[in-house]
C-alpha cells in the first residue's frame, strides 16, 4: 500500500516562509512519477501548486506559485519538498501531496488536474494571517 505523508504546515504571518515535506512509502516506485503539491482553500476547489517529474526533475508551477514557491526532491529518500516564501493570506489552504505513475514528463503539467493522480496524502494545513 502506497502512502504519502506530509509535514511542515503551520501558521505564519504574511510575508513569512514555510517548507513542506512529503515522504513516499517504500512500496512506492519513485521513478517515472509525477509528484506534486495541491491545495484546497476554504470554499475553493482543489488546485495544483507545483509538480515535479521524478526522472529528470522537470517542474511545473501554477501561476500563483511562480517566483515564490520552489519544489524540489530527494530521490534517495523518496521525498519532495515545497519551499514557500512571501506567503500571502490567499495561500491559506490544506496542502496535499499527490503522485501518479507516468512515462511522460508532460503528464505532470497543470493541464492534467488532480483527478489524474492516484495517490494522496492526508494533507497539512497552512494558515497565513495578514
Amino acid at each position: 500500500q502506497v502512502q504519502l505523508v506530509e509535514s511542515g504546515g503551520g501558521s505564519v504571518q504574511a510575508g513569512g516562509s514555510l517548507r513542506l515535506s512529503c515522504a513516499a512509502s517504500t512500496t512506492f516506485t519513485y521513478a517515472n512519477s509525477c509528484m506534486g503539491w495541491f491545495r484546497q482553500g476554504p470554499g475553493k476547489e482543489r488546485e495544483g501548486v507545483a509538480v515535479i517529474y521524478t526522472d529528470g526533475g522537470t517542474m511545473y508551477y501554477a501561476d500563483s506559485a511562480k517566483g515564490r514557491f520552489t519544489i524540489s526532491q530527494d530521490n534517495a529518500k523518496k521525498m519532495i519538498y515545497l519551499q514557500m516564501n512571501s506567503l500571502k493570506p490567499e495561500d491559506t489552504a490544506m496542502y496535499y501531496c499527490a503522485a501518479k505513475k507516468t512515462s511522460r514528463a508532460s503528464a505532470c503539467s497543470g493541464y492534467y488536474g488532480s483527478s489524474t493522480y492516484n495517490y494522496w496524502g492526508q494533507g497539512t494545513q497552512v494558515t497565513v494571517s495578514s
